[in-house]
């Protein structure tokens, strides 16, 4: 019996209808991607200008504000309001923020990785209970504390000092999750091996988790520092001394002092605000490395 084969006549209307259907396939693959960079440009667009504006009015004068159309570019840049706001003492709330966001960022660091090394790789009975009751902290909000912590502080003697500033913000419940989460990655049976050489725990730590744990440091100081240096309402509290005001505070009370003056006003966020872009974008490539091999998985 003859085995039916295909006529001649319809491989090429086959062929071309293929060609066709990828064709579009391509063409449409090709327009989503045009309107997907379309619209993160837009957004981030949207995202720049205003600290575009921030920058552009910290050089300007304060007859540039009554200007009408305003320019978003001044005709004659001054470095006046920079000037004008360190002589107020912006200087010294710029170091009372490097000493407490670093001071807070070392702290947060070394004791989230010791906890979390803790929690994930030493057993110990009540590990389980300890870390669901870390977990349950997370839930917590930050201002339910403030008036205990307030309390506390002012009967040790801690207002205005930077150790009563700088201690009630270590204890961070996510620090220590971050860090847990990270040090269940790493092989036990590593650990293991050390243990049956002779290592102390201590030694395992610090030779074999810590250079491990790299990624995750970086990640967790990143977030701990922008965190500290953006926070208000606590360094407000603790310090009612000029002298220990934190640069938050200072542009805050600023605000109150000079609230016609914009230029003054935009150089203290734009001082405030280059130390924060200059840390993320360094640790930003061991930031997003941490978070993803954090995996935040059981």
């Amino acid at each position: 019996m003859a085995t039916p084969t295909l006529s001649s006549s319809s491989s090429p209307t086959v062929g071309k209808h293929q060609v066709t259907l990828l064709a579009r396939i391509r063409q449409f693959s090709g327009d989503h991607k045009i309107a997907t960079y379309v619209i993160l440009i837009l957004l981030g667009g949207g995202t720049v200008l205003p600290l575009l504006w921030m920058f552009s009015t910290a050089f300007k004068e304060t007859s540039a504000f009554y200007i009408y159309p305003p320019k978003f570019l001044p005709d004659e840049p001054t470095f006046s309001n920079f000037t004008t706001i360190f002589k107020m003492g912006t200087g010294r709330a710029l170091g009372n923020s490097v000493i407490v966001s670093g001071a807070m960022t070392i702290i947060v660091v070394v004791t989230s990785t010791l906890a979390g090394y803790a929690l994930a790789k030493i057993p110990f009975r009540g590990r389980s209970l300890v870390f669901g009751m870390l977990l349950s902290g997370l839930m917590i909000p930050w201002e339910i504390t403030i008036v205990p912590l307030y309390i506390f502080i002012v009967k040790l003697g801690w207002v205005n000092t930077y150790h009563g500033v700088v201690l009630p913000m270590c204890a961070t419940p996510l620090g220590i999750f971050i860090m847990r989460q990270f040090l269940q990655s790493i092989p036990t049976d590593l650990i293991d091996a050390a243990r049956i050489d002779g290592a102390s725990e201590f030694a395992i730590f610090r030779q074999i988790i810590v250079p491990l744990c790299r990624p995750a440091t970086a990640a967790l100081a990143t977030i701990m520092f922008l965190s500290a240096w953006g926070a208000f309402l606590w360094p407000l509290l603790a310090s009612s001394q000029n002298n220990m005001q934190t640069l938050p505070v200072a542009i805050a009370l600023m605000q109150q002092q000079y609230t016609s003056s914009y230029g003054l006003m935009m150089a203290g966020a734009t001082v405030a605000f280059i130390p924060a872009l200059c840390t993320f974008l360094a640790f930003q490539r061991y930031f997003v490395q941490g978070i993803t091999m954090s995996g935040f998985k059981g």
